[in-house]
């Protein structure tokens, strides 16, 4: 069959040409989205006059039977036939005959793409806000169960001051909120419609798009159709969440790396979650995370590779932007694949509560809490902090810590000093000290958890009504 195209050519594609310039080979993830686009402008063209009403009723059965070929996996897609829309559009004409060529009036394949992708990114966002609320209730729940659980607080994976492994846990579920938040905020740019805006310039066709906005469920229509099928700054906009998402699980990737290796001993991953050694049999390696911090890579490079592609393009569509959808699609999956398995590996975690707190009993992260004293005393800080370094310094030469000196060696120090000083240095007392908002305190992070959870309720809401519209 000679390309649907191929009125204007006297000379048939090269081969190499053919097979270099297909998209069909990725582009096929989007067969149930053209389906679903094309059923909507058919339904246009009829409520408009621009077909038959026996002609759009014919189109749109064998759409419908075409897109149960695909979801039966009974469509062979051919590279010859370019992408998907010229696949579908192919099958469709095998399926009801030359009828089915109508289906293009007052569309492009520019405008069709585009909407193509604005829907399956919709959907792929309502999933990851969905799948990031699992991962924050799996946090929460290990939070929850960690409210007096004292942990060595780090900069610069030096030991800094005791904290609670909750609030620690609790960072992280700020971090992939406000991830939610960006993906569901970008909702509403990705949920406008660019069908009708043609090649590049509209159509002769007295076309309706808001009524095919109503159809797909979009919010609104692109106001320019250069802008309409020539952006992608929605792709970009996912792209870069993708990786902020990434860098996120990376982080703690690297931190659970830590924390379940023999040095730490402060969690062990479910052995579900690992994997062993082909030559060591006492191994057990965290792979998952290990992985996750290795894909983060790729997802940036995805985005990288396609602001690069877009940073010198005229308007309006270009050869160039076909490579907008494979970093996509492998987004797409690479954060899928690592979401779903994060929430599980979270909740089975188990916590080593008696190593974190030998940890801070074996540490001088209390020593901030001796300078704070010493400043309640009268004295200024900057003279404290110099005699708390002092005292750990004589702690390190004699082979103590700080709850090990008696007063006497206190007093050598400072003559303000006095018995009070052993419960300060209580590490329950160091965290709960921190009263503050956003601090350590049990008090403030059993708060921060009940925040956190009223507003996971507000987005299992938003996940609910948008995968509605999303359908």
């Amino acid at each position: 069959m000679s390309k649907l195209w191929g009125g204007r050519f006297t000379k048939k594609t090269d081969q190499l040409v053919e097979e270099y310039t297909a998209s069909i080979l990725f582009d096929k993830e989007l067969a149930e989205e053209d389906v679903q686009g094309s059923l909507a402008h058919v339904t246009m063209l009829g409520k408009q006059g621009i077909l038959p009403a026996d002609d759009v009723e014919t189109i749109k059965q064998g759409l419908n039977r075409v897109l149960e070929k695909i979801k039966a996996g009974e469509i062979e897609f051919s590279i010859s036939d370019e992408d998907i829309h010229m696949n579908i559009e192919k099958s469709l004409i095998e399926d009801i005959g030359p009828v089915g060529g109508k289906l293009h009036t007052g569309r492009s394949r520019n405008d069709q793409v585009a909407t193509d992708m604005h829907l399956y990114l919709r959907k792929r966002v309502v999933e990851f806000v969905d799948l990031l609320h699992k991962l924050q209730a799996a946090l929460i729940e290990q939070a929850k169960a960690n409210l007096d659980t004292i942990v060595p607080g780090y900069t610069h994976l030096q030991r800094a001051q005791p904290i609670l492994f909750a609030h620690h846990l609790m960072a992280y579920v700020s971090m992939f909120g406000r991830d939610a938040e960006r993906l569901s905020d970008s909702y509403k740019r990705i949920n406008t419609l660019p069908l009708g805006a043609g090649a590049l310039a509209g159509t002769t066709f007295p076309i309706d798009r808001h009524f095919v906005a109503s159809q797909l469920g979009f919010d609104r229509v692109y106001e320019n159709s250069l802008d309409a099928v020539s952006d992608r700054d929605f792709i970009l906009e996912f792209l870069s969440q993708a990786s902020i998402i990434m860098m996120h699980l990376s982080r703690l990737s690297e931190e659970l790396i830590l924390w379940s290796s023999t040095e730490f001993r402060f969690v062990e991953l479910d052995d579900a979650f690992c994997t062993g050694s082909s030559i060591m049999p006492q191994k057990k390696n965290p792979d998952v995370p290990e992985l996750v911090r290795g894909k983060t890579g790729r997802v940036y490079g995805n985005l990288i590779g396609l602001l690069t592609v877009l940073k010198s393009l005229p308007l309006a569509y270009n050869k160039d932007m076909q490579e907008d959808k494979e970093g996509m699609f492998d987004t797409v999956k690479t954060l899928q694949g690592a979401l779903q398995l994060f929430a599980p590996m979270i909740a089975t975690m188990k916590v080593n509560k008696e190593q974190m707190r030998q940890a801070v009993n074996q540490d001088f992260s209390n020593a901030t809490d001796i300078a704070d004293f010493l400043v309640n005393k009268g004295l200024p800080f900057r003279q404290a902090h110099e005699v708390i370094g002092k005292t750990v310094l004589y702690c390190i030469q004699q082979g103590k810590y700080l709850l090990d000196l008696t007063i006497d060696e206190f007093k050598q120090f400072s003559d303000l000093f006095d018995d009070r000083i052993y419960e300060v240095l209580q590490p329950e007392q160091v965290v709960n000290a921190r009263n503050v908002y956003g601090g350590t305190a049990r008090t403030q992070v059993a708060e921060a958890i009940a925040r956190a959870e009223r507003e996971l309720d507000q987005t299992a809401a938003w996940v609910a009504e948008y995968s509605e519209k999303s359908r």
